[in-house]
């Protein structure tokens, strides 16, 4: 097969997204299968239209056309087709996007889905959640669950003399895009309460301003009890969810939640919600009893204050995290191609 995926996601890190695109990418070629990118602009709208005169073109017998990540063509492709959507957040949330960006984004999607062929998602919720927002048959969707490299997060990795100068010993990791969907305000705000800031273990934010932002960034330069890092290489991740003391993640909704993943595969403690798929995905994970600040806080405390919980939280994480195969994930992916291939 020839497979082809938007450059814009498997050619620049957008996070999650390309993450995935990228294991599927090398698991196909890893299988004999070429893989390619479609076209691309700096300017989304462009981008759109590239895309869509892509699948206007006719192409060889075993040809499939993947969009990764939720938007793809505006009309019908010529070629057997593919679209993954990742979830649904604004049918739980009402700040995940703007208004207008919610309209621009849920015209995309329900675009591209009539415009393709088959629809991937990550976990049964999002499913659920997609059939239901976007009126389509529960049958068409086919829920994929993501892989997790554990050798790559539990082999050792050292701290860059950067990062390493500006983390403490003992800290809370928050590592993801800074977006309203993460809930970081609650969690910054929860580590300026008087009770965790007694702990001395304080807030280390890794991610680098999303969309929406403004808040996040203002609540950090208010707080006394969180060190913002930004965007950091894939060791630095790895090497702080491995040497930090909880990794916390208090997401209002996440379509898989890989970052829930990854920290177990590193052997981290990890506290987490229970919203979308995180309540399929996290399994052994503590949880928040709630979103809010003081829901937050009060998950911090316990969990800090409570070192056997953290050490049976880690342990049982990690055996967890291995369960999750790329292996799986990218054959389930072929034969998903297979099948619109000989549709």
């Amino acid at each position: 097969m020839k497979i082809y995926m938007p450059s814009r996601i498997l050619d620049r890190h957008v996070g999650g997204n390309t993450t995935y695109a990228r294991h599927i990418a090398q698991g196909m070629r890893e299988r004999g299968h070429q893989v390619l990118s479609m076209p691309a602009h700096t300017m989304a709208p462009v981008t759109a239209l590239l895309e869509t005169g892509f699948g206007l073109r006719r192409g060889g017998a075993e040809d499939v056309l993947h969009y990764v990540a939720d938007t793809g063509p505006l009309l019908d492709t010529r070629r057997p087709s593919v679209v993954t959507v990742h979830g649904v957040a604004s049918r739980w949330i009402s700040t995940a996007r703007t208004p207008r960006q919610e309209w621009t984004w849920r015209t995309r999607v329900s675009r591209a889905i009539a415009a393709t062929d088959a629809v991937i998602t990550v976990s049964e919720s999002s499913a659920d959640d997609i059939a239901d927002v976007f009126g389509l048959d529960r049958s068409r969707i086919t829920s994929i669950p993501h892989g997790i490299d554990v050798a790559h997060f539990s082999r050792p990795v050292v701290m860059s003399d950067a990062v390493r100068a500006r983390v403490p010993k003992n800290f809370v990791l928050y590592l993801g895009n800074l977006e309203p969907r993460k809930n970081v305000v609650n969690l910054i705000r929860a580590f300026e309460s008087p009770a965790v800031k007694a702990l001395g273990v304080p807030l280390v934010i890794a991610g680098k301003p999303a969309w929406n932002y403004s808040q996040i960034l203002n609540e950090i330069e208010g707080s006394s009890n969180v060190i913002a890092l930004g965007f950091v290489s894939d060791d630095d991740r790895v090497a702080m969810m491995q040497n930090c003391a909880l990794f916390a993640f208090p997401s209002l909704y996440e379509g898989f939640g890989f970052p829930v993943l990854e920290a177990m595969a590193a052997g981290a403690a990890v506290i987490t919600t229970d919203r979308g798929s995180l309540k399929e995905v996290a399994g052994p994970a503590l949880l928040f009893d709630g979103v809010d600040e003081e829901a937050i806080q009060a998950g911090l405390l316990h969990a800090l204050e409570d070192s056997r919980r953290r050490e049976e939280s880690r342990v049982s994480g990690l055996t967890w995290a291995s369960q999750f195969s790329w292996g799986r994930s990218v054959a389930r992916h072929e034969e998903v191609y297979r099948a619109v291939l000989s549709a």
